[in-house]
């Protein structure tokens, strides 16, 4: 009796994990909602999320992200959440955006991917702007004011108001905390 409720409590849990990620990532991330109020409906769902403009197609991949207030997220934009995200004020991710906190050791050489599993937050600090289709890597800060150019791959933390492009990031400019920054189109 005692392994009946065992397997049934498990059951239960992924059944109601796989029901929730239905509603997160099937309902809320869909075209039936407006992405003015999505917010919302994150923010229902458990979340801490304030107002911000989410564009739908996204993948969020627990509650362990937090939205702050005036970000612009666009389509496609995921964010892992293996570990937590945290996005500050006025945040904005570019189309297809991925931030990723979990990975993996390496295996052995009969099977490389089956390492041990690790996971590292990532933050995002307020005023911050990626560029589309740029990832960010596990246990990364972006610095508040910094631009991370599109298609670029983060793999350490980005000074504030500063400016990294290429695969790996590297910095290509500092920009003054007051400037208003006009980057070349290739950021964008």
């Amino acid at each position: 009796m005692r392994n009946l409720r065992k397997t049934l409590r498990l059951l239960l849990a992924l059944v109601r994990r796989r029901l929730f990620n239905i509603w997160l990532n099937g309902f809320v991330a869909s075209e039936l909602l407006p992405e003015h109020g999505r917010w919302l409906f994150l923010r229902a769902s458990g979340m801490r999320v304030e107002r911000s403009l989410i564009d739908s197609g996204g993948y969020i991949g627990s509650t362990r992200i937090v939205i702050g207030r005036g970000c612009s997220i666009n389509h496609g934009v995921f964010l892992d959440g293996s570990a937590p995200v945290v996005l500050g004020r006025n945040v904005s991710l570019g189309m297809n955006v991925l931030v990723i906190t979990g990975t993996h050791q390496p295996g052995s050489a009969v099977n490389r991917a089956d390492g041990a599993f690790t996971a590292g937050p990532v933050r995002i600090e307020d005023g911050a702007w990626i560029g589309a289709a740029a990832v960010i890597l596990p246990g990364v800060t972006i610095g508040h004011g910094a631009i991370v150019g599109a298609g670029s791959v983060v793999m350490k933390d980005v000074a504030p108001d500063t400016v990294v492009l290429g695969n790996p990031a590297r910095l290509v400019r500092r920009l003054d905390a007051d400037e208003q920054a006009d980057p070349e189109p290739s950021v964008r």
